[in-house]
């Protein structure tokens, strides 16, 4: 669970990057963060993570405060970034084991995990090469698969199909529901409104830092009266905005 409560970030202590954020993601759903450029989504997804500190409010993971146990709430959640061009100077393996020892993987666990993940994501071949001769679709693999290798209960993702081809963003979706099926929390943000509408059981919508709406996409069309598509909602909400 994600807990964001009266969550602001201003800059130069006026203008407003977020503001009044308040939002609920619960175990065992797939929550989609969806909004234009610019429009807050990584700031937010920043704020969550503790990479950068909110001005106002309280954010939770899991009951515990990213602020004041920073250490404790982040053994708690996986985060992909949306920028995969990290360590590129490692091999994928050594960058592998480098996430296993930041997060306590045993040498038996990361083992099985290792070779689970990067059989899933066919990235066996590549496990010995530098990070820096991927492909940008292979950086987003070893990125994803580093950040799974502890296992962790919240995922928060921030376009995390991005560059991948489309049988390893198949995977990622189905891994994203097998997650939220047992019981535990996907969050992600994605441009990619098809995939927001297939595999999300509740969105929010964000734009120029506010939420404009949060619910399932049902409750969406019966604010619109309409059989319409996540696009043309998505397009009228933020445009009227």
């Amino acid at each position: 669970m994600i807990e964001l409560m009266g969550v602001n970030k201003t800059y130069n202590g006026s203008a407003y990057a977020v503001k009044d954020l308040n939002l609920n993601i619960r175990d065992g759903e797939i929550f989609g963060f969806l909004g234009p450029n610019g429009a807050g989504k990584t700031t937010t997804i920043k704020m969550i993570t503790g990479i950068l500190s909110s001005t106002d409010g309280n954010i939770k993971i899991n009951g515990i405060d990213i602020v004041k146990e920073p250490l404790k709430a982040k053994k708690i959640f996986g985060f992909v970034p949306d920028n995969p061009d990290i360590f590129l100077r490692l091999k994928g393996i050594e960058y592998l084991n480098f996430m296993a020892d930041a997060y306590d993987v045993s040498a038996e666990e990361r083992k099985e995990r290792i070779k689970n993940l990067s059989e899933r994501f066919q990235m066996e071949a590549a496990l010995n090469d530098q990070i820096q001769s991927y492909s940008h679709g292979m950086r987003q693999k070893i990125v994803i698969m580093g950040v799974l290798i502890h296992n962790p209960e919240v995922w928060i993702l921030d376009e995390p199909m991005t560059g991948l081809d489309p049988k390893s963003s198949y995977l990622l979706k189905e891994m994203m529901r097998e997650h939220a099926n047992s019981g535990k929390t996907v969050f992600f943000s994605t441009h990619v409104l098809e995939v927001a509408e297939k595999i999300c059981d509740r969105v929010a919508i964000i734009n120029k830092g506010k939420i404009l709406f949060c619910g399932t996409l049902e409750e969406m069309r019966e604010h619109f009266k309409e059989n319409e598509s996540l696009e043309k909602m998505f397009l009228e909400m933020t445009e009227n905005e």
